[in-house]
């Protein structure tokens, strides 16, 4: 049911303009509940570059949204990503153990303040 909702949305162009509009405001005004360094291409301090993975695959999601993009397209956008900053950088399985957990808890914290932010500031990209 939830993959012919998205598949319908992903359809309609004017939606998914919508959508694609509120996020990269999102990105624009910088208003995501997260450190400032997020939003810095380059960092010294490896930890803090970590931070900017989930943020990097935000936007090459967005990137790859587009009307009549297939959901498989963007699954596979995304699990490209895992395997780029997640699985290959992962030298042991308990450093890729790690990695992986670190990477979903800050996704899900990063997708929940995005979803909270268009929720209140812009309703319109809910379709």
């Amino acid at each position: 049911n939830s993959l012919q909702t998205v598949r319908a949305l992903l359809n309609n162009n004017s939606t998914v303009t919508v959508l694609r509009s509120g996020l990269h405001a999102i990105f624009s005004e910088k208003s995501l509940d997260v450190s400032k360094d997020l939003f810095q291409e380059k960092f010294r301090n490896p930890k803090k570059r970590q931070k900017n993975i989930q943020l990097k695959c935000l936007k090459n999601f967005i990137s790859s949204l587009t009307s009549s993009t297939d959901i498989r397209d963007l699954l596979s956008c995304l699990s490209s990503d895992l395997k780029t900053f997640v699985i290959k950088p992962s030298k042991s399985k308990e450093a890729f153990k790690e990695q992986a957990s670190d990477f979903m808890l800050k996704w899900n914290l990063l997708l929940s303040n995005v979803g909270k932010i268009l929720t209140i500031n812009r309703t319109d990209s809910f379709g």
